[in-house]
């Protein structure tokens, strides 16, 4: 069975992939939120004036 002691050049580089993999994540989620906003704002809004409508005219 091989010895799985963690050196501290093991214990730097799991911890600077984990780094990666949360920071590379963290990207892609704000890249696609920003991706969604940008095709809601192309959109064209549902009334005219871009007010609510309160329903009594």
């Amino acid at each position: 069975m091989p010895d799985l002691s963690f050196t501290s050049a093991n214990l730097l580089a799991v911890t600077a992939t984990i780094l990666l993999v949360f920071v590379t994540a963290g990207v892609i989620y704000l890249s696609a939120i920003e991706w969604r906003d940008r095709r809601r704002a192309k959109r064209p809004s549902p009334l005219p004036s871009g007010r609510l409508s309160s329903g009594r005219r």
